[in-house]
């Protein structure tokens, strides 16, 4: 049998490593549900709580089930080893929390997943962690934005829910060139689109609860880490902070990863079928996706995407928030409702939703209009959906 690393992602996905029994091997990964796991020997008992991907000994800090998850979408991402947790926003605080100390800088895009940004506003105001947003548009702003004390460079692959898409190449060059650890969370493209650690990432993080379990039935998060030491540093913080991965959670993700590709490509499909459609509708004054030609990163995202761009749209109503609100209770088929990657096709209005937290002016500044809705489009008959949205759109006006 050729090595793993000769194999097509597409491949990969289905052929997750699975633990050898005595003389045969599960084809698939077992649920292993229990946190206690005991020793012939103490010494190797205490060596066990040194290092990541040894003798399991309790579950906050490994589990093989959840081990076979973060060994998975390391090896899609091109990664040395990744740590497993219970939602999204448990990677990225495992991360933030433990790469920053009071005094440190952070750059991180102008336009982030909402709870993301609450974050860093509660790093700023009270733990005093500067930050410096950015709009990913231009290299030269990371360069301006650079402090002695700057310590984390922090973006998105396709920035939710604008749908913007960053040279990250060129930000993480001028980052790198600083010593500045770059993170970048990669949930809207997952591994079939991007791999961030291939453009020059030092961390990447997921929420799996998105296209990477894919079927609305889990939530959980995922950091994949470019070097061997960092991830160990996370890893040793993050057992302390307990946002470990639940087995059964990490089982149902490894089931869903097995059809990452062909439901990302489908996904895909519909929403460029569906923004394009958007685009020439009366009641809708812009659509923002990165597939169509006029999306002022379009050539960006040919460059950095690989096999599609995305499965989320986001769409301007001409009636502003009143609109908006019109256009949701309208819909039928699609599913008034928050997250992004699953099966079904999603709507919301975020300015009153996934960023409520942000007042006016924040909104404003990331470019988050009263009438934007955001679209995360499912793999349902691509007709089915426009016919909704065709009369939803008739509703708000």
């Amino acid at each position: 049998m050729s090595a793993r690393n000769d194999w097509h992602p597409d491949t990969r996905t289905v052929h997750t490593p699975v633990p050898d029994l005595a003389g045969s091997r599960p084809l698939g990964v077992p649920i292993h549900q229990n946190h206690l796991f005991a020793f012939d020997d103490s010494d190797a008992m205490a060596d066990s709580f040194a290092e990541p991907g040894g003798p399991y000994v309790y579950g906050r800090m490994g589990n093989p089930t959840v081990h076979a998850l973060e060994q998975a979408v390391a090896d899609l991402e091109g990664g040395v080893g990744g740590i497993a947790t219970g939602s999204g926003m448990g990677a990225i605080n495992a991360v933030l929390l433990s790469l920053l100390r009071s005094g440190d800088h952070v750059i991180a895009q102008r336009c982030l997943y909402g709870a993301t940004m609450t974050m860093l506003k509660i790093l700023a105001e009270r733990w005093g962690v500067e930050v410096t947003y950015i709009s990913g548009e231009d290299p030269a702003e990371v360069s301006a934005a650079l402090r002695p004390n700057t310590r984390v460079l922090y973006m998105e692959t396709i920035t939710n829910p604008t749908v913007r898409v960053a040279d990250l190449p060129a930000h993480f060059a001028v980052a790198k060139k600083a010593g500045v650890v770059c993170v970048v969370d990669n949930t809207y493209a997952s591994p079939t689109l991007c791999r961030p650690i291939e453009h020059g990432a030092d961390v990447v993080v997921h929420s799996i609860t998105k296209y990477i379990s894919g079927h609305g039935d889990v939530l959980g998060g995922i950091a994949v880490f470019a070097d061997g030491e960092m991830r160990h540093k996370v890893w040793e913080f993050a057992n302390e902070l307990g946002p470990n991965a639940d087995p059964f959670a990490a089982w149902l993700t490894i089931r869903g990863l097995q059809t990452l590709p062909l439901r990302v490509r489908r996904h895909c499909d519909n929403a460029l079928s569906l923004a394009t459609r958007l685009s020439g509708h009366p009641a809708v004054s812009s659509v923002a996706y990165p597939g169509l030609a006029g999306h002022p990163d379009h050539k960006v995202a040919a460059r950095l995407l690989d096999g599609g761009y995305g499965g989320v749209l986001s769409f301007e109503l001409t009636g502003g928030r009143e609109a908006g609100r019109r256009f949701c209770s309208a819909l039928r088929l699609i599913s008034v409702a928050a997250s992004l990657g699953s099966t079904r096709t999603l709507a919301l209005h975020p300015a009153s939703t996934s960023h409520r937290q942000l007042d006016d002016a924040q909104l404003a500044a990331a470019d988050i209009s009263p009438g934007l809705i955001r679209v995360a489009v499912g793999i349902e008959d691509p007709e089915d959906l426009w016919r909704d949205l065709a009369q939803a759109l008739d509703a708000a006006g």
